[in-house]
């Protein structure tokens, strides 16, 4: 089993920063791939960002820029660093893990664990 909690979530004005954390215990995997989601309201989840065990990382195409996906092994902490927010940001962050990437890393169905979330809001 992996345990997944995020942190950082909150309220910015829009052009601002926040770091969300996402802190993994339990089991890991050689292979694994760390993700964000979110979801607006009334709006489906979608993907944010991933990381896989080799390093790289792929985002979704429209938050290419402005926010990047980190990792600290030591701590065994995945990070999101999301700069000049918008208020169309606004949404509840997903951290997800998987151990290994089954099928387009977007897709839900690559991550078996995943986090309660956290609220970040944008003022516009």
């Amino acid at each position: 089993q992996v345990q997944l909690v995020e942190s950082g979530g909150g309220l910015v004005q829009a052009g601002g920063s926040l770091r969300l954390s996402c802190a993994a215990s339990g089991r890991t995997f050689s292979r694994e791939i760390m993700g964000w989601f979110r979801q607006a309201p009334g709006k489906e989840r979608e993907f944010v960002a991933v990381r896989y065990g080799t390093g790289s990382t792929y985002y979704a195409n429209s938050l290419k820029g402005r926010f990047t996906i980190s990792r600290d092994n030591a701590k065994n902490t995945v990070y999101l660093q999301m700069n000049s927010l918008k208020p169309e940001d606004t949404a509840v962050y997903y951290c997800a893990a998987g151990p290994y990437l089954r099928t387009s890393a977007y897709l839900e169905d690559n991550y078996d664990y995943w986090g309660q979330g956290t609220q970040v809001t944008v003022s516009s």
